[in-house]
């Protein structure tokens, strides 16, 4: 790994759509999605990874961007591909978290102690995907520093925040 790239955070998606709305991606269209969308930041590098329930490794330079900044990032890089299928733009939701507790495989394809675990959502309600998974009482006892989420939608454009 390039020294400067120093930052990691592993994706999953939550196709939380029907496919009659928008078209799903496989893993591989998946990881193209962000291996293409992101390709402009020399300091920021994605490959595949081989986990059940990871997709994508994303290496970042902490020193340009913070974790959110990346998660804003991939916001767009998804929305983009949305658009460019000509499919209407489904609300995107990036939820980070890091990884505070043992990790349960020394793969290196493994989230690990200190990476940040990224769920990408795509859905058609963001405040009713946030309220069916206990967002808010989940972060309640986090600190600030350890999580964040992006929301990308119709009617508020993106909106990044901790917590």
């Amino acid at each position: 790994m390039n020294d400067i790239l120093q930052g990691r955070m592993l994706l999953s998606h939550n196709f939380d759509i029907t496919t009659d709305i928008v078209p799903a991606l496989s893993r591989e269209e998946f990881t193209k999605v962000f291996q293409e969308g992101l390709i402009a930041d020399k300091n920021i590098k994605c490959r595949p990874v081989n986990n059940p329930h990871w997709i994508v490794e994303v290496l970042f330079s902490p020193e340009e961007f913070s974790p959110q900044q990346v998660g804003k990032l991939c916001a767009d890089a998804l929305a983009q591909k949305r658009q460019t299928q000509g499919s209407s733009i489904p609300e995107i939701l990036i939820l980070g978290g890091i990884k505070t507790t043992p990790p349960t495989s020394t793969s290196p394809d493994a989230l690990q102690l200190g990476e940040w675990g990224v769920d990408v959502v795509e859905t058609l309600a963001s405040k009713a995907f946030l309220q069916a998974i206990a967002w808010d009482a989940t972060i309640a006892q986090k600190p600030a520093d350890s999580i964040f989420k992006v929301e990308l939608n119709k009617g508020l454009g993106a909106r990044q925040e901790a917590g």
